[in-house]
């Protein structure tokens, strides 16, 4: 059955997930945003929103629980539950086509699928020696494909059509984050590395660099020139609560800087608790950033003006990713554990996965303060 037209009763009667409501506790959700109906069982790696071409709006969410689930998001902000595949292994990333019929999903288990909505049927796309940490659509003018990066150490550029990889490069450490914004790749490894990639007639580097931040990234984001929405730089998110803005062509080294994030006062003096940066999304219509921590909260930004615009009520449980929809009228955020203080701090009882949708597009206006 299309997850495009018509009822889902066909995916039981207990709900399409089959799992119940996770239990509420104080601060689930100090922000009263919506909350997603039938959740992950295990903590959530990523999320992607369809996009605009889409007749509806639909919100796929990757998970440790071996899963990834497709919602419809209706106007008021409420949730169905579409479907849901599986992989043998933690699903990692997950990323849509550009015309919104097909989700690609990346995982431990050391493959990509390809789901087709319309049909509700995935399958096999990529392979890697390693878990893939990520997964991007490409589409360009001449080709499209899927790109995989690995803790193998290689970036692979798929024809979905063929078993065998178009092409494959080989990175200089595991891939631990990346991002496409066409004619843009661009790939974090261990070892702080940064590489960019030019898409154009076929993939290939064209710079590499260290890290403006100096311990280990966690995620990565492209940015977009706001007058003619071509991609100029990237921002790049760190385990020590800092993020780096990147322009790749600048003629002023000024124009990049690191910020300070997710940290707050300590119990003892002014020793500050630091909290990694767990995801970065830039709103696709007023070019401000989100970002989300293990100290729970999530933040707003406008990079231009250098100034915060909002920081959220902290949450019980660390927030592990975010997303905006393709207007910018809705923020995503997922509540799970994360694992940053080992599993000594994992109560199974007490901390259930839950993905929040925020109505935000005001919020996200940029400052007025000049730059």
């Amino acid at each position: 059955m299309s997850l495009f037209g018509g009822a889902s009763t066909n995916f039981g009667s207990t709900g399409v997930f089959g799992n119940t409501p996770a239990t509420v506790t104080a601060n689930v959700n100090p922000m009263k945003d919506i909350e997603v109906a039938s959740p992950p069982d295990d903590s959530v790696s990523s999320m992607a929103f369809s996009p605009g071409v889409c007749p509806s709006t639909f919100l796929v969410a990757g998970s440790w629980d071996n899963n990834v689930r497709c919602w419809e998001v209706q106007q008021s902000g409420q949730t169905i539950p579409k479907a849901q595949q599986t992989h043998t292994g933690p699903v990692l990333d997950v990323a849509w086509s550009d015309d919104g019929t097909k989700v690609f999903t990346a995982s431990c288990d050391k493959t990509a699928k390809v789901w087709d909505l319309n049909s509700n049927q995935a399958m096999q796309v990529a392979q890697h020696d390693a878990p893939i940490k990520t997964v991007h659509w490409v589409k360009a003018p001449n080709y499209s494909c899927v790109m995989t990066s690995s803790w193998d150490k290689t970036l692979k550029f798929w024809d979905t059509r063929t078993p065998n990889p178009m092409m494959t490069i080989q990175l200089p450490e595991r891939a631990y984050c990346a991002d496409v914004h066409y004619p843009m790749a661009v790939v974090g490894t261990a070892g702080r590395g940064v590489i960019i990639y030019q898409l154009e007639n076929q993939p290939q580097e064209f710079r590499k660099m260290e890290s403006p931040l100096k311990y280990q990234h966690r995620c990565i984001s492209i940015f977009v020139d706001k007058k003619n929405s071509t991609p100029t730089g990237f921002a790049l998110g760190s385990i020590e609560g800092r993020v780096a803005i990147h322009y790749v062509n600048t003629p002023n080294p000024k124009d990049n800087f690191t910020f300070k994030c997710h940290r707050s006062n300590g119990s003892s003096g002014n020793v500050q608790d630091i909290y990694a940066v767990n995801g970065i999304a830039f709103h696709p219509v007023h070019g401000t950033l989100a970002t989300v921590g293990s100290d729970g909260r999530f933040s707003f930004w406008d990079k231009d003006a250098r100034t915060k615009l909002k920081t959220s009520e902290q949450l019980d449980q660390p927030i592990s990713s975010c997303a905006f929809n393709a207007q910018g009228n809705i923020f995503a955020y997922s509540s799970s554990y994360d694992w940053s203080k080992g599993h000594e701090a994992y109560d199974a009882s007490k901390m259930k996965p839950h993905i929040l949708l925020r109505s935000c597009f005001d919020e996200l206006k940029p400052s007025q303060k000049k730059s």
